[in-house]
């Protein structure tokens, strides 16, 4: 039988605020346990809300750059649950009428690009944080409490595990582009929950649809996927039945673990906020907020396409970070080719830098310029431009300094380098017969021997075109 997995997501990102959603405690990760925290996000009795108006800013930036409708008028609920981290016993948040619905973020897929649509972003408040001990214990900390949210709550549009991550991926880009989240998983500013079941395309049954809590790297995404994917269809072919259930995932089992049965369609208490009236956006106020909005990953990426000529993978990846998008263009201003700018930051650099911790090089720019313009120009050849790249990561100083200590200028004397072409052609006479029967690959073998002999200062280009033309006048 075939089968169909569909995916839906609700993202929660921590906003990058100076204080919390709705007082004015400071919003910061760690710290002592229990130290930034207020009568108003403890919820002590009479303590008032006061909505934060940099988290309105930002949820409305986030709902234009995902292309949502930003309403003028939005309504805050309270979301009522019993569990430890929730001390005032209901999260504020909203529900029927978001800030922002009905957009849509577009990915790349194997079947080309295809756009995953955003059902609606609301604005909501962060809990506290549970502290599991040695011996069973839980301490609870409550610094997060009140920390600004969006959640971003998608359509069931994906349909794969690499849909899925290529979406987060979209998300946390464009998030980081305008600079209203660090999105860092692993500290808990962006969370992902999973809604997952599959269809049978032949009969139309579907299993029952299983949500997957609070997965923290796009690696538990992929993987409690995959797994629940495989789980559900094995539970269908064998006849079996479940309700709606809400899971977590266990990285060392690598399997999703039941935690409870959902009975009702919805597992909360909604009721209005009466402590914070509607919320209001006039379309003045919300033009201001777009016009500061940067230049995000999609549009520049499509005119990295445009202005550098560059393939379509190449701008993706130089436009996945904001850091490295600014570093390509500055260095792009002092040097025309642009392809192997691309082809030396994407390869050399990027395999030694982790854009998780941010584009940070131990040298400026211009040092990495001066290099390619060396291998550019013929005074050392490729394999010695990575090598002094190395070197300026690992020990530092300057390219040109790094090419004389190391030895690397390449032969400039082309009466040396025709004698090393003339002793590997007396050396290797049946490579010659091969090369002027038409094997013409067996001159890279060539040039191979002549570059050893020459202890790879030979001009890779010159010993290429030497040989050629020996070997056509034998």
């Amino acid at each position: 039988m075939t089968y169909r997995t569909i995916v839906g997501l609700e993202i929660h990102v921590e906003l990058s605020t100076k204080t919390k959603a709705f007082c004015g405690c400071e919003n910061k990760y760690g710290g002592e346990p229990n130290t930034r925290v207020c009568p108003v996000c403890l919820g002590m009795p009479g303590a008032l809300p006061v909505l934060n108006k940099e988290v309105v800013e930002y949820a409305a930036m986030a709902g234009k750059a995902f292309n949502c409708t930003i309403h003028e008028k939005s309504i805050f609920e309270r979301k009522n649950y019993f569990y430890p981290d929730l001390v005032k016993g209901y999260q504020l948040t909203q529900n029927q009428h978001a800030l922002c619905n009905d957009g849509y973020v577009e990915i790349d897929t194997e079947g080309g690009k295809k756009k995953i649509g955003i059902h609606q972003i609301q604005i909501e408040e962060d809990t506290g944080k549970a502290l599991h001990s040695d011996d069973r214990d839980s301490l609870m900390d409550y610094n997060r409490c009140g920390v600004p949210l969006i959640e971003i709550v998608t359509e069931p549009d994906m349909a794969s595990s690499d849909e899925a991550k290529a979406f987060l991926e979209a998300v946390r880009s464009s998030l980081r582009y305008l600079e209203i989240s660090d999105c860092k998983m692993e500290e808990g500013s962006m969370r992902c929950d999973v809604n997952i079941n599959v269809e049978n395309l032949e009969t139309g049954q579907r299993s029952a649809i299983a949500e997957i809590k609070n997965l923290n790297s796009f690696r538990a995404v992929g993987r409690a996927i995959d797994f629940e994917t495989k789980r559900q269809i094995d539970l269908m072919e064998a006849g079996g039945e479940e309700k709606k259930t809400t899971r977590r995932w266990d990285d060392v089992k690598t399997e999703t673990v039941i935690m409870r049965v959902k009975y009702t369609e919805n597992d909360y208490r909604f009721v209005p906020e009466g402590d914070l009236p509607p919320l209001y956006v006039g379309q003045d106020w919300l033009d201001k907020i777009i016009d500061r909005m940067p230049e995000l990953p999609k549009a520049k990426m499509d005119r990295f396409i445009q202005d550098y000529k560059l393939p379509e993978y190449d701008a993706q990846v130089l436009t996945s970070s904001k850091e490295l998008a600014q570093y390509y263009e500055d260095l792009a201003k002092d040097f025309d080719d642009y392809n192997m700018l691309s082809n030396w930051i994407m390869g050399e650099v990027l395999r030694r830098v982790d854009l998780e911790e941010g584009f940070d090089l131990p040298f400026p720019g211009q040092d990495l310029l001066d290099l390619l313009r060396m291998v550019k120009e013929g005074k050392i050849n490729n394999n010695a431009g990575k090598k002094v790249l190395r070197a300026m990561f690992e020990e530092g100083g300057k390219p040109q300094d790094l090419v004389e200590k190391m030895g690397l200028l390449q032969m400039q004397d082309s009466s040396a380098m025709e004698s090393f072409v003339d002793q590997v052609l007396a050396e290797n006479p049946e490579s010659v017969d091969q090369i002027k029967a038409g094997k013409d690959r067996v001159l890279g073998f060539l040039v191979g021997q002549v570059m050893k002999k020459s202890k790879g200062k030979a001009n890779p280009q010159v010993v290429n075109q030497l040989l050629a033309e020996k070997i056509k006048a034998l």
